[in-house]
């Protein structure tokens, strides 16, 4: 995190610097871990970010955590039904993993714990940057999660649901992920609660040569909560990445992505959807590296925001010097359904390259009224034909998911926040 002047820690910052000293003995790890943790804490002692850092220009974290709330070790957050029929669920209820595992063939699942008291997950532990506020955060308080490792080759027939639910307080999770060579796996990432909170999570894949995953986030955590997250991937050799996120929840969200191709051939696809209301602010950052040659990416985004709430998207795209042929495209859209409603767009590309093909575009707009008289003089009532042009704005990019059930579920959940906010 980048060290800035501080003349006065706010309540959140003492806050979290009061409960590391006041959990620390609770904490697993060796003292590889423990370091980390030190240096993590050590880090948000010079304070959150703030506008300053050009990463959070656009949510000065410093002053949106306004509170924290401590941990509640009665708070007893219930498992989920999966949103896929069928999936393996590996819950996590308010920072603590569940007691049984479900037995996959071709998979080995691990307590975090187990691997943060064996010191054996310390590496991970690493900041990805000197701004990464999130990680220092995870750091300095994750007590568990999952590990899961699938073999090379395995073809997983139903996804794997990783759930993070809590019912109030601080809850600091992991899910390492590495996917073996040529093996195929759908992983659902589902964070959601009850109660005022503070969350987050970090989830880390690693995927070897030709592997094939494709990750859905969904965030749905209630509008009293934080919910700090990153996911961070590194692509191998001719490996495919579709990652989705559903955003529809929490009062402040910051939701990192971080990928790196690191093997010739790799392809990345970001699909997301930020669906956002009331008092609410939701960022996403994006960081991609194209790191050798021949790798391709696309990102598309969609936003739909009403009330008060307001959204940003960072997305930054950096072609190194090697990184020849690297085919790269970005847009993000956004369908404004409120005067009071807000959402800033930065998409960035850095390009130390020659041989490539890279763009990005924004847009942001309204209901077109042409389409809403259209449907409206067909018989269907305004509010009837508004949620018929929204949800066909942000339905396009679900509809690009190849499995059936998923989408069915992702369109589910469509319909209810278009209930509940239309």
């Amino acid at each position: 995190m980048n060290m800035h002047s501080t003349p006065q820690r706010t309540q959140a910052e003492t806050a979290l610097i009061d409960a590391f000293g006041e959990r620390l003995s609770l904490l697993p790890g060796d003292g590889a871990v423990m370091l980390k943790r030190d240096d993590a804490i050590e880090a948000i002692k010079h304070g959150l970010p703030t506008r300053r850092i050009e990463s959070w220009h656009y949510t000065d974290l410093r002053r949106l955590l306004t509170a924290v709330p401590a941990f509640d070790p009665t708070a007893a957050a219930k498992g989920l039904a999966p949103i896929v029929e069928g999936s393996a669920v590996l819950a996590v209820l308010n920072g603590v993993s569940s007691a049984k595992f479900p037995a996959i063939e071709g998979v080995t699942i691990q307590r975090l714990s187990e691997k943060l008291t064996d010191g054996s997950i310390a590496p991970g532990l690493d900041p990805y940057g000197s701004d990464d506020a999130i990680g220092a955060l995870n750091t300095a308080f994750v007590a568990d999660g999952y590990f899961v490792d699938i073999a090379d080759g395995a073809a997983l027939e139903k996804p794997i649901e990783l759930q993070n639910l809590q019912a109030g307080g601080q809850t600091h999770v992991r899910f390492p992920v590495r996917v073996g060579a040529g093996a195929k796996a759908a992983i659902v990432e589902r964070q959601a609660g009850e109660g005022a909170a503070l969350a987050s999570s970090v989830s880390q894949l690693v995927l070897d040569e030709g592997a094939e995953v494709t990750w859905l986030i969904i965030q749905e955590q209630p509008e009293t909560a934080t919910h700090l997250a990153q996911f961070k991937a590194h692509l191998g050799k001719n490996s495919k990445l579709t990652l989705f996120f559903m955003n529809a929840g929490g009062k402040l969200v910051r939701q990192e992505i971080v990928v790196k191709t690191t093997g010739e051939g790799a392809d990345f696809k970001l699909r997301g959807i930020n669906l956002l209301a009331g008092d609410t602010h939701t960022d996403v950052t994006m960081v991609l590296d194209h790191a050798v040659p021949h790798t391709t990416s696309t990102e598309v985004i969609r936003n739909v925001v009403t009330g008060k709430a307001r959204g940003v998207f960072q997305g930054r795209i950096n072609v190194h010097q090697y990184a020849q042929k690297t085919n790269a495209k970005m847009a993000c859209n956004t369908l404004l359904l409120s005067d009071d409603g807000e959402f800033s767009t930065k998409p960035e590309l850095e390009i130390f390259a020659d041989d490539v093909i890279c763009g990005h575009g924004a847009t942001v707009t309204e209901i077109d009224h042409n389409h809403l008289f259209y449907l409206m003089a067909r018989g269907i009532d305004e509010k009837s034909a508004r949620g018929l042009l929204v949800k066909a704005f942000v339905a396009e990019v679900i509809e690009e998911l190849d499995d059936e059930t998923i989408v069915e579920a992702l369109e589910t959940r469509l319909d209810d926040w278009f209930v509940a906010h239309g």
